[in-house]
């Protein structure tokens, strides 16, 4: 947890006024018990109300000091605590930003929202704790002990007892405690991930009735960090009375003793009654470290999270070489490419080798699990090849940075993600400079304009998160026109038309045919007539090219193909 708190370094200023401000409540504190035994002393005992006025004056004068001193240590505390956790956060997700689709599948989205918050939220609170507890409570203890012993040193023996046995209890409780806190991380990842996960999937869940299933998967995650919480309340319900019984069989010790040496002259009224308010500033200092004790090692497995996200390296990264210079434009080559997913058996891609030019479309096809969406994941560089290589523009893609290759690109996705926000912000996510004009000509050319236009507001029309207001085909449309108005070199389309009728499939590709007749086009399709006009058509099998062409040439030689169009379409269409 140390390593997190050198981002505390633009609170330096603020941290030492803290500390001093600390420092000087601590002091009043002390000092509170020995004025109010000079007023026991010199004025009450002596019936003098002119030195209770002056010493009972100087007192509150020393306590409200004390008191705004605490106020202010206590803001400026948090206020460094909150600035630590906002960046915290910032770093989280910088780095999370930069992180491969492989770093994503491995770490998990749910538990990165968990550390993101709520692990995060543990260090700051912790943190307010060591700057107010940690320091003053040491502080308490030992400045506690002095002045005790200043006032009396036999009867300091009853501290003797009273701090190890204090220590003890403390230490039986927190062995206790500590293990069941370092659980409770984990399984609120597990509660965030069912609870995501069925959020998310709500639409299945009803489809196939397992409202009640999903229920109980809840509910046992649920009931399993309740368990867990009631662990830890059972063992704290033991620990106040045990430090309380403690804490006042000592005041009842000191009060005994203390009144025997009074009563042999060994000791004044006065000091017996500071003796007794700095045992109870001992023992609560304690109390205060205990609380510090077991809640360090929750935000410690907490930060252990962090830094994991932290300190992890994405396997995609920038060149320290990079190349910004390019002597071509829109042109994609592989070069004997094989990719493989981590823990596969076997390539998901091998020795796959083609050519992608600008002012043609370039299709591929394939059975399902053939690799098609993976080799164009490869392109945008969501994941680095094995062996071989891409280029882009007569570079390989890993000589220039990811937001210069991602610059070229547009990309829709197979499942198309929309965002909250208005239509317009939308279609204006990969070009803030586009303008509204361009934005309605993309939308027109995606043919969403119609649909658009019967929404109320029309293009202020509000996205709700995930795209769940409009239909599978507007999302895909939308996401069609967002790659548009990107204006890119080279359009990668994963199944963008799957969810599209044959009619607006037509029209959508012969407007798309119109307005980028000269930029690079790579269509992944699952249907036939999608891809037979394209000028090169790429058929996968098993990961591998088995065959590459026009639609007649593969019809005349390829097998794969041939049993592709044939399952698609009638003999009639294929002649």
């Amino acid at each position: 947890m140390l390593n997190l708190f050198k981002y505390l370094k633009p609170y330096t200023a603020m941290i030492a006024g803290a500390l001093v401000l600390i420092f000087l409540q601590t002091l009043g504190d002390l000092y509170l018990p020995t004025l109010m035994s000079d007023i026991i002393n010199d004025g009450v005992l002596h019936g003098d109300t002119d030195k209770i006025m002056q010493i009972g004056g100087f007192m509150l004068l020393v306590a409200g000091g004390g008191a705004l001193s605490s106020i202010l240590a206590t803001y400026l505390s948090s206020k460094s605590a909150v600035g630590l956790g906002t960046i915290l956060r910032s770093k989280v997700f910088k780095v999370v930003e930069s992180y491969s689709l492989h770093e994503f599948d491995k770490i998990g989205t749910a538990t990165l929202i968990t550390r993101t918050t709520n692990d995060i939220n543990q260090i700051q609170m912790v943190t307010v704790m060591i700057l107010r507890m940690m320091v003053s409570a040491p502080m308490m203890a030992v400045g506690g002990i002095i002045m005790a012993l200043q006032e009396d040193k036999e009867l300091t023996w009853v501290l003797a007892v009273a701090i190890p046995v204090l220590t003890i209890v403390i230490a039986l409780i927190a062995s206790r405690m500590i293990p069941l806190f370092r659980l409770v991380q984990v399984k609120i990842d597990r509660i965030n991930l069912v609870l995501r996960e069925k959020l998310t999937g709500i639409r299945v869940i009803r489809a196939f009735n397992t409202v009640e299933l999903e229920m109980k998967r809840f509910d046992d995650a649920n009931v399993d960090l309740t368990d867990n919480y009631i662990k830890v309340n059972k063992i704290m319900a033991y620990m106040m009375p045990s430090i309380m019984l403690i804490m006042n069989f000592t005041s009842l010790a000191v009060l005994w003793f203390g009144g025997i040496r009074i009563s042999n002259g060994s000791m004044d009224l006065g000091a017996l009654a500071a003796f007794t308010q700095y045992a109870m500033q001992i023992m609560f200092s304690m109390l205060m470290l205990s609380v510090m004790f077991i809640m360090v090692p929750r935000a410690q497995a907490a930060a252990v999270r962090i830094n994991e996200v932290l300190d992890t390296i994405p396997e995609i990264t920038d060149p320290s070489k990079r190349i910004d210079s390019f002597t071509e434009k829109g042109h994609v080559q592989f070069r004997d490419v094989t990719f493989s997913y981590h823990g596969a058996e076997e390539p998901a891609l091998s020795n796959i080798s083609f050519e992608a030019q600008p002012g043609k479309v370039t299709a591929i096809i394939g059975s399902t699990g053939s690799g098609k969406s993976t080799l164009i994941n490869l392109i945008p560089r969501f994941y680095d090849v094995d062996s071989g290589s891409i280029q882009v523009d007569g570079v390989d893609v890993r000589e220039m940075t990811q937001e210069t290759l991602r610059a070229k690109i547009g990309f829709v996705p197979q499942r198309s993600q929309l965002f909250s926000g208005t239509i317009r912000e939308n279609i204006r996510f990969g070009n803030e400079q586009v303008t509204d004009e361009e934005i309605k000509q993309a939308a027109e050319i995606a043919q969403a304009g119609d649909f658009i236009e019967n929404f109320e507001g029309g293009f202020e029309h509000h996205i709700t998160q995930g795209g769940t207001n409009v239909s599978g085909g507007q999302k895909q449309r939308l996401s069609i026109a967002r790659a548009l108005a990107r204006k890119p070199e080279v359009y990668i389309f994963d199944d963008s038309f799957s969810a599209l009728d044959f009619k607006t499939d037509a029209r959508l590709r012969a407007a798309l045919k119109k307005e980028i007749a000269e930029e690079t086009v790579i269509i992944v399709a699952q249907r036939v007539g999608t891809v037979m006009d394209a000028d090169n058509i790429i058929v996968l099998d098993k990961g591998q090219i088995s065959g590459m062409g026009t639609h007649k040439e593969l019809l005349a030689t390829n097998d794969v193909y041939r049993e592709i169009v044939a399952s698609q379409l009638s003999e009639e269409e294929i002649a």
